[in-house]
């Protein structure tokens, strides 16, 4: 048995196949759940340095191929992540980018300004790049997308008049919600280009320049900013901060939200803390951190914010994930034609890896809500999040 077998053996814990130029292999009890076809010998080094970064760069360059779906083949061992290697010191500038306002930027534009026509071809019509609230099995994406943003907003309990700031406002869905149901006025910072030409684009055209501007706008810049807000909310931005930096992110937040505000931190989530994954730091999100829920917690009290409600939406993770790669898939030819073969492999084995982490519990998806300082004034909620 080759060092790749027993590798794989060690992590897949359904019985499959395995076929090699020298070999032809079957694993564990029972019919096999999949085949896998090693076109290209992976050195052992490369395994031993990072599991995540061989496997997927193989599959990327089409090493490996399966006779199964990506995500059902995924699903299965996923779960075993704690047992893919994972080589800390070799990677340690991989996994331990720098949090510098520069890097930080460089690390947003890669990711967000590959072109609003690109996401467009498989996000829904929202453009919402974040986990949705699908309240029935049947809900469309679109419903999905609209269904979260309904949500957040009813628990940040707006009211005609009262000032709303989106940190990492993507395209800008949720504030132009926001204002169209609420009455309200918003205002939004984003690092991308993309989203910021995007946004204002719309902005211009739809007349709101008096109840919505965006600005292109680090994070770290709000406290000077001198603006302040009765609500401000965060949709799947605190995972480009950085571990080490989250303290400082919730100082800015403290600084612009004004006394008894609400706060609504969406966030993907992990147990534990951990470094990152080190294929998806280097082909997705570079210098991407997820935080655990604790670490998140534990910084709460001390800007005197007071949780209302921490509401877990992992399995609505995994279906938005599986939309998005159904609507990618659809498209492949034509991103293909624009970016190349090993692109469309990368990105959906991203997104096919990221549903079966969500859906093996590797990483969650938390909503937290707090207020600033107490705040006797709000009504109850009905639902899961009722205060």
């Amino acid at each position: 048995m080759n060092y790749i077998s027993r590798y794989l053996k060690d992590i897949v814990p359904v019985a499959f196949e395995m076929e090699t130029a020298e070999e032809f292999q079957f694993f564990g009890t029972g019919p096999a759940q999949f085949k896998v076809k090693i076109k290209r010998e992976i050195p052992r080094t490369e395994l031993l340095k990072s599991t995540s970064l061989a496997l997927g760069e193989a599959y990327v360059k089409g090493d490996i191929e399966l006779d199964r779906d990506l995500y059902d083949v995924l699903d299965m061992f996923m779960g075993n992540m704690n047992r893919f290697k994972t080589n800390k010191l070799a990677l340690r500038h991989l996994l331990h980018t720098p949090g510098s306002r520069a890097n930080q930027r460089k690390e947003v534009t890669r990711h967000y300004d590959i072109g609003n026509d690109f996401y467009s071809l498989w996000l829904d019509e929202t453009m919402s790049y974040s986990c949705g609230y699908f309240a029935k099995e049947t809900d469309s994406l679109f419903e999905a997308q609209v269904q979260k943003a309904d949500r957040i907003l009813e628990k940040l309990q707006l009211k005609k008049g009262m000032t709303l700031l989106d940190i990492g406002c993507g395209w800008g869905f949720l504030l132009k919600r926001a204002v169209e149901h609420y009455g309200v006025k918003g205002v939004g910072i984003t690092l991308s280009e993309e989203q910021y030409q995007h946004f204002s684009e719309e902005i211009r055209e739809q007349h709101k320049e008096k109840v919505l501007r965006v600005k292109k706008m680090d994070y770290r810049d709000l406290a000077k900013s001198k603006m302040s807000f009765d609500r401000v909310v965060s949709v799947g931005m605190l995972e480009h901060v950085g571990r080490g930096h989250y303290k400082d992110f919730m100082a800015q937040v403290d600084a612009v939200l004004k006394p008894e505000g609400l706060f609504l931190l969406h966030f993907i989530s992990a147990l534990q803390e951990h470094p990152g994954d080190p294929w998806i730091r280097k082909y997705i999100f570079p210098g991407g951190t997820i935080p655990s829920l604790r670490e998140i917690m534990v910084l709460l009290p001390e800007y005197d914010l007071h949780t209302l409600s921490v509401e877990s939406l992992r399995p609505h993770y995994v279906k938005t994930l599986q939309c998005w790669r159904q609507n990618f898939l659809k498209h492949q030819a034509e991103i293909g034609e624009v970016y190349g073969e090993e692109f469309v492999r990368m990105w959906d084995l991203y997104l096919a890896s990221c549903a079966a982490t969500f859906h093996n519990g590797v990483i969650d998806l938390h909503q937290i809500l707090v207020s600033k300082g107490v705040n006797n004034k709000l009504v109850s909620l009905f639902g899961s999040f009722a205060l």
